[in-house]
């Protein structure tokens, strides 16, 4: 596998980029490093993949760079380039999602047409579904995002799908459920709340924390990916969730376990175009690519938990 992968210094990107490495790919990352948070936390994430002789880097936006040359040769696309956030999604800074997740995403497909690529797998989220939606989740769901951000990922899903009928292009999209683990951004609630414990401060909470959320370890949504390339069926949308539909609430009892310190919380107003629950039918993703996530929540949490504690510059941001 020759493997071209966007968002390589990202949380996901990374360790997407170094399971292919493993798996004997060679693999070319391409980010540009957007300022949504810390420039260092990406150049750390990099700092692995660039000691291995089958990585090579390259700085740039899609839009800007050589794409044409980037992808001679390639076999596979992972395409995790994205603005991530719901809640800065919102006004003048949808701009920004408009720019980095749809314009991006077309100008990649569009340079995709013709060439002899065996697929693309594109990261999506489960904010495409939105909250009128029947639990468990599923990919023939009526969707209705509620934040911008979903609006943002539905839309590149779309393009995949119509680059898939129209050009052949093999797309498959990925839907994933609140990914977490070492590396997470420190925007995710995870990371937070660990930082929060570890400085001795209160855990800030939206709402009553009786909201639900299907949590998926990182390694296993970076297995999903790494396999839809070679089982995914083109034109296809996959749920990717951990099996770990829990309320807020009982994610800080875990905590409190794993941390074996007391929790603290305060309570936040809720935040608009966050959903009330999301919980995965994971069902098609088992039968046509194999996916079975094997990491619990509780063993999960510890590993992200030990990575913050063994991370003091990123603790002290």
């Amino acid at each position: 596998m020759n493997a071209l992968v966007t968002g390589a210094a990202g949380f996901i990107g990374s360790t997407l980029a170094a399971r292919l490495l493993e798996r004997g790919a060679t693999v070319t990352g391409i980010d540009c490093f957007t300022d949504y948070y810390p420039r260092f936390i990406k150049e750390s994430n990099l700092a692995p993949l660039l000691a291995q002789p089958g990585f090579r880097f390259v700085e740039d936006q899609l839009q800007s760079t050589d794409i044409g040359g980037l992808l001679d040769g390639v076999t596979h696309v992972f395409h995790l380039a994205a603005q991530a956030g719901v809640r800065k999604s919102w006004g003048k800074d949808f701009e920004t999602y408009t720019v980095n997740n749809i314009e991006a995403t077309q100008v990649l497909l569009e340079a995709c047409v013709g060439r002899p690529i065996e697929k693309l797998v594109y990261a999506s989220s489960s904010s495409v579904y939105g909250d009128d939606v029947e639990l468990p989740f599923r990919e023939m769901s009526v969707l209705r995002p509620v934040s911008p951000y979903g609006v943002s990922k539905l839309a590149a899903e779309q393009l995949c799908y119509l680059y898939f009928v129209n050009h052949g292009v093999p797309t498959v999209s990925l839907r994933y459920f609140t990914v977490y683990g070492p590396k997470q951004r420190p925007d995710m609630g995870f990371h937070k709340f660990f930082k929060a414990v570890l400085r001795g401060e209160a855990i800030g909470v939206y709402g009553d924390g009786e909201q639900t959320r299907d949590f998926t370890f990182v390694a296993d949504a970076v297995t999903a990916t790494a396999d839809a390339a070679a089982k995914g069926i083109a034109g296809r949308v996959y749920n990717i969730g951990g099996g770990s539909r829990v309320t807020v609430n009982h994610v800080l009892d875990l905590i409190g376990q794993v941390t074996a310190t007391p929790v603290t919380i305060r309570r936040e107003a809720s935040q608009k175009g966050d959903m009330r629950n999301t919980y995965a039918d994971t069902s098609l993703a088992r039968a046509e690519i194999g996916f079975a996530p094997s990491v619990t929540l509780a063993d999960g949490l510890r590993a992200e938990y030990e990575w913050l504690k063994s991370s003091p510059a990123i603790l002290a941001l």
